[in-house]
């Protein structure tokens, strides 16, 4: 049955976990409690938290990479994630606390 439904169906953002971050090589510079190159996912989270809109803006940063928001180090472009995969990784980012 599912094998029918389009892929995007499948991958709803209750999907994006750790296992799709460590797909993407998101967890070579991010961890979930603590800072390595870039911060930690939490405090991302911590720092979005309750902004309108902060979904897109930071699967558009996942994406296009960004400098200055975090310190010195910019974040690359991450080409090898597709729109919807940003979304659901900036969706699970956002929600933890």
């Amino acid at each position: 049955m599912f094998a029918t439904l389009p892929m995007f169906v499948l991958a709803s953002p209750s999907l994006a976990s750790p296992a799709l971050a460590q797909a993407k090589n998101c967890m070579a510079c991010h961890a979930l409690e603590k800072k390595l190159v870039g911060p930690s996912y939490r405090d991302v989270a911590r720092k979005y938290e309750g902004q309108q809109g902060a979904a897109d803006r930071l699967a558009e940063k996942i994406i296009k990479g960004g400098a200055g928001v975090w310190g010195a180090v910019p974040m690359p472009a991450n080409p090898q994630v597709s729109a919807a995969e940003a979304q659901q990784l900036a969706r699970w980012v956002l929600g933890l606390k």
